[in-house]
């Protein structure tokens, strides 16, 4: 079942190598979306595929690289746009 998740992550998350660290993740999980730098210090992350990749995906950005400090991610829902379109780093 393919689903879809919106993420913003706050801690030490920039300056770290956190969405290179998300991006790998993502790609091992074979999921979809994008990751970026927010203004407020933080990062969001959108995906979407498989449930179990998904879940699997987020268990790894609770932990986040060696160098981050992962303090909170809020997690919402979205419906899934059920296109392929590989995943990106984003300014």
């Amino acid at each position: 079942m393919l689903v879809g998740r919106h993420y913003r992550v706050a801690g030490q998350v920039q300056g770290v190598g956190f969405r290179y660290f998300v991006q790998r993740a993502a790609h091992l999980e074979g999921l979809s979306g994008f990751v970026r730098n927010l203004e407020d210090g933080g990062v969001e992350v959108v995906v979407e595929g498989e449930a179990d990749a998904v879940e699997r995906f987020e268990r790894q950005l609770r932990l986040g690289p060696p160098l981050a400090r992962v303090e909170q991610i809020e997690v919402t829902v979205e419906p899934p746009a059920g296109r392929a379109m590989g995943f990106r780093i984003r300014g």
